[in-house]
């Protein structure tokens, strides 16, 4: 295991447990963003998985994640998870309901991209995207 897969592992571990016992009220944000409980399905042990992450682009219902992972080489494994089961949790103030995630294709994601780049809270994934040879995907919420 890397260095910064041990510091993500644990500092996600303090965020949920800081999240969930002050019902939100507390790190609900990051980098001007708002945070969401995310729990997937695990690909291989088919286990609940949670992680924090920002949502860069709320389109009514639906939410926008994006699969960045600080612009590592390697796509997180949340992401991975999706692809194999979409049918995820999302706690997003206080409120947790039950959605269906899948990676943007080229046209939707061609469409995202620029959006969420384009607000000065979420600009850096353009930075992102350019430590990596990796295309970062997009990743889409709706409700179910």
């Amino acid at each position: 295991m890397r260095g910064k897969d041990t510091v993500y592992r644990y500092g996600t571990r303090l965020h949920q447990r800081l999240y969930t016992l002050t019902g939100g009220r507390l790190f609900h944000r990051g980098r001007g963003m708002p945070m969401v409980k995310l729990t997937t399905i695990g690909r291989r042990t088919g286990q609940p998985r949670t992680i924090m992450a920002t949502t860069p682009l709320q389109m009514g219902e639906s939410l926008v994640l994006i699969a960045s992972f600080g612009g590592d080489d390697r796509e997180p494994q949340w992401c991975q998870n999706i692809r194999a089961n979409g049918d995820v949790e999302v706690t997003l103030e206080g409120r947790t309901r039950k959605m269906r995630g899948h990676v943007a294709d080229a046209a939707e994601r061609a469409e995202l991209w620029p959006r969420v780049v384009a607000n000065p809270n979420s600009a850096f994934y353009d930075d992102y995207q350019k430590k990596t040879e990796r295309e970062i995907p997009i990743v889409v919420f709706d409700p179910v």
